[in-house]
């Protein structure tokens, strides 16, 4: 018993990436969030790919996202104060976040991109260090 809760004690410097990630999935939330309102805000988007032109109504999809950013900010929280909840929350809040960038992958390329990395750096912190931040 004793050896275990010294085990729980043991911090390394890792836990940087698991603050890292908590601070990150409050980020991301607030992108998630900003990227739904403005899907509500225009919610009739026009675009062309290649020689066809796209009309799509977005206003589930700005419900979508705004939900998924406050999961985010709530995920990230937990995960600042150490819960295991925040953990499992913010790992899978943040895989849904990258399948939720897929779509717009090929009109906003480089903003989908940089979620989608930052989503994966935030699920590796969370799943590989997780535990080190309930020990603080």
């Amino acid at each position: 018993m004793a050896s275990q809760e010294a085990d729980r004690q043991t911090v390394t410097g890792w836990v940087g990436w698991v603050w890292f990630g908590g601070i990150m999935l409050v980020t991301l939330g607030l992108f998630q969030g900003f990227q739904g309102l403005v899907a509500l805000i225009d919610d009739e988007f026009t675009t062309a790919i290649g020689d066809r032109l796209i009309v799509v109504d977005l206003t589930t999809w700005g419900w979508v996202h705004v939900a998924m950013g406050a999961l985010l900010v709530i995920a990230g929280a937990g995960v600042l104060a150490g819960a295991l909840w925040g953990r499992i929350l913010g790992s899978a809040i943040a895989a849904l976040s990258i399948l939720a960038q897929l779509p717009i992958l090929p009109v906003y390329p480089i903003w989908a991109l940089v979620v989608i990395a930052l989503d994966a750096i935030v699920i590796y912190a969370l799943i590989v260090h997780g535990a080190e931040a309930s020990a603080v």
